[in-house]
């Protein structure tokens, strides 16, 4: 056993009792969190905008300080990007980590140097509550990679700005710099597709134990090693034996993966974003990420149902309910404060508070008042594949309001790798499925207000090509779930399989 991964198993258990003691005291945990917030930044010209040096309860704050998105931020991130301190947070961020807008263009997220290291501990600590779970280390013996965004860094703005896996980049521990791949060089290639093929050729030797990424962008990846060597990814990396993931939910992809590995491995997930990095999978045999109660964020959450609601209520961890939908709202020492990152999540256990991500607040369907979420397609493809054979390699789902005959339904644009040999079938049991998880729908279909759904096969690699089409091919970009229009619908249909 290599030196390395019997260090790891005793600081494993000690950040491990770290994180359940706090975990353990939620509310005493995210009290302190609070506070600390406010008085540090009640200096601000945001602290004094909304009046912060009063401010001395949850209560206090939740009548200060409104919800808000990215536009209603803008101003105060216009101020730092003219070169003012003490806009937000006191003095200038770190960095802005740039992100893709929709309505706002390019976004840029501020990252301080109290919350950077955040985002570095969260995602060290994610792999040392794996080892005190399961006792395996092996991983940390042989090569690891990570495949995210470019870590070049533009620095002719007032503040360094990059992707948030770029900055992150600059940032790997020393102790893990030997084991981590690809090299810097090929990190910084641009075009995605360029990139994945240099990171083939860099790896297919090596003795690659960890692979983590967007589990779409991973899969090229491994498609294009089986290409070259004509082996599945357990016969290139015998000692691969665990994968991390963040941004999408792995399930739909869970029965392809294990197919072309060759073998079932141990899967970690996170849920990092650059506005903060929120919860990592604690335990294997539990379900759901533990929500990070102590990295500096404080959160609130709004039920789904009434967010849209003049004054819709906030609440704090305190008082969530298991299974029910909620915005996650969240306030950070990177100075967002009441801001609406646009997740919606549930919680699985209160004890330690648990949560699955179950869509985007503007990712969802709910043309005829079906309300319909990411995580109800996403468990309805799942019970409609398993123990099948049917392999599906990406999918999306948007409303047909005008057909050009019958009634409305919604349409699943499904790229499969192995497809049903029924159908009809097929369409049934997604169906059935839905009407069970979703009443709105099933009283939508039994009243006759929407047909079945139907499924629109796209041709291989039709999902990558229209990523590519918009400039959103590879690193953190993925398809959204649903849609509640048919732009993406209407670009997918020129990529149907002709029948």
């Amino acid at each position: 056993m290599n030196v390395k991964s019997i260090l790891a198993k005793p600081i494993a258990k000690r950040i491990q009792n770290r994180v359940y003691k706090w975990a353990a005291k939620p509310k005493k945990t995210q009290e302190k969190v609070f506070k600390k917030l406010i008085a540090q930044a009640k200096n601000t010209a945001f602290g004094k905008d909304h009046n912060f040096e009063n401010i001395n309860s949850y209560q206090d704050f939740k009548a200060n300080v409104p919800i808000r998105d990215y536009e209603d931020l803008k101003p105060y991130v216009e101020q730092i990007l003219q070169g003012k301190s003490d806009v937000l947070w006191r003095g200038k961020p770190l960095y802005f980590a740039k992100t893709s807008g929709t309505t706002s263009g390019a976004k840029y997220i501020p990252l301080t140097k109290e919350s950077m290291p955040f985002h570095i501990k969260a995602a060290r600590n994610a792999l040392l509550m794996y080892i005190a779970d399961t006792g395996n280390a092996d991983f940390v013996n042989g090569k690891m990679i990570f495949l995210q965004g470019s870590p070049i860094i533009d620095e002719k703005k007032s503040i360094k700005t990059g992707r948030l896996s770029g900055i992150v980049a600059h940032f790997v521990p020393n102790y893990l710099q030997k084991n981590r791949m690809p090299s810097w060089e090929t990190n910084c290639i641009d075009d995605w597709e360029t990139k994945v093929d240099a990171i083939v050729e860099e790896t297919i030797q090596e003795d690659m134990t960890l692979i983590s990424g967007i589990p779409s962008w991973v899969q090229m990846y491994f498609e294009k090693l089986t290409a070259k060597s004509g082996k599945s990814i357990s016969e290139i990396f015998p000692n691969f034996n665990l994968f991390v993931y963040g941004g999408v939910n792995y399930e739909p992809y869970r029965n392809k993966f294990e197919k072309m590995i060759g073998k079932k491995v141990d899967s970690i997930e996170l849920f990092p974003a650059s506005e903060g990095f929120f919860a990592y999978q604690d335990k294997q045999n539990e379900k759901g990420m533990l929500l990070l109660l102590n990295g500096g964020i404080f959160y609130e959450f709004i039920k789904t149902d009434d967010f849209f609601d003049e004054n819709p209520e906030r609440i704090t961890v305190s008082d969530v309910e298991l299974g029910v939908n909620y915005v996650m709202i969240i306030s950070t020492n990177a100075g967002l404060w009441a801001y609406n990152i646009g997740d919606t999540v549930q919680f699985t256990s209160l004890k330690p508070y648990r949560i699955i991500v179950s869509g985007r607040i503007k990712h969802f369907i709910s043309a005829f008042g079906e309300h319909v979420i990411a995580k109800e397609v996403e468990h309805a493809l799942k019970a409609a594949t398993e123990g099948t054979g049917i392999s599906v390699n990406e999918f999306t789902v948007a409303p047909q309001t005008n057909p050009d005959s019958g009634l409305p339904y919604h349409e699943w644009f499904i790229e499969f790798e192995k497809e049903p040999a029924d159908m009809t079938d097929f369409i049934s049991k997604i169906d059935r499925e839905m009407q069970e998880q979703n009443s709105y729908y099933y009283d939508l279909i039994v009243g006759n207000i929407l047909q079945t759904l139907k499924v629109t096969k796209i041709k291989k690699d039709g999902f990558q090509d229209y990523m590519k089409s918009i400039g959103k091919l590879g690193g953190q970009n993925k398809i959204p779930r649903l849609s509640n229009d048919r732009k993406i619908a209407d670009k997918l249909t020129a990529k149907r399989v002709q029948s």
